[in-house]
């Protein structure tokens, strides 16, 4: 062999650790991005919980990353989180946040496991929905049991301001997902299970 053909042949990645690097390069992704967009928030005056776009990034990677790297991108944002690093540390694990993070990893499940499995955009697009609608009544929950709010105040401050505005964010994920995940297949050769 030649010198030439013994560095080309160790620069050459095998196919499946090229594809199992780019999944978790996309995990490492959508947990900075997750953080990212939890410095982007808006305080809203009648709840306790500020606005950010974390939900439409949660959505967004789950079905591009599928139903075990989706919810992991999640952990690794939580784990980062109480480890101080990301925009949540000081305690919004335990604070008004708290069930919106948990909801966060299951929303991404559900959404990754649909991705995975059914691939149909609407299939995709409902497990969109119903991801949401899950991190919002996580929410409602954890507010209700965590800082004592009646059901009702519980459900006006942690789910129907978020409503119009998690809808289009659910939307935003969806058409950027139908848009992109061709290329993403293609990359990583539909390897995302």
């Amino acid at each position: 062999m030649h010198r030439s053909e013994t560095l080309t042949s160790l620069l050459r990645i095998p196919a499946i650790t090229r594809t199992h690097l780019l999944i978790a390069g996309g995990t490492i992704g959508v947990a900075l991005l997750t953080a990212l967009a939890a410095n982007l928030r808006v305080p809203i005056p009648f709840s306790p919980v500020p606005v950010t776009m974390q939900t439409m990034v949660v959505l967004l990677g789950a079905a591009t990353l599928g139903g075990t790297a989706g919810p992991l991108s999640q952990l690794l944002f939580i784990g980062l989180g109480t480890a101080g690093v990301t925009a949540f540390a000081g305690g919004a694990l335990s604070g008004v946040t708290g069930g919106y993070l948990i909801g966060f990893v299951l929303a991404a499940r559900i959404v990754g496991v649909v991705s995975d499995r059914y691939r149909n955009p609407l299939h995709v697009g409902l497990a969109m929905a119903a991801g949401s609608a899950l991190l919002l009544l996580l929410g409602a929950v954890w507010l209700h049991l965590g800082l004592g709010l009646s059901t009702g105040e519980a459900l006006t401050a942690g789910v129907l301001p978020f409503l119009p505005g998690d809808a289009l964010k659910a939307v935003a994920a969806f058409a950027i997902w139908r848009a992109g995940i061709g290329g993403w297949r293609r990359i990583t050769g539909d390897a995302t299970k």
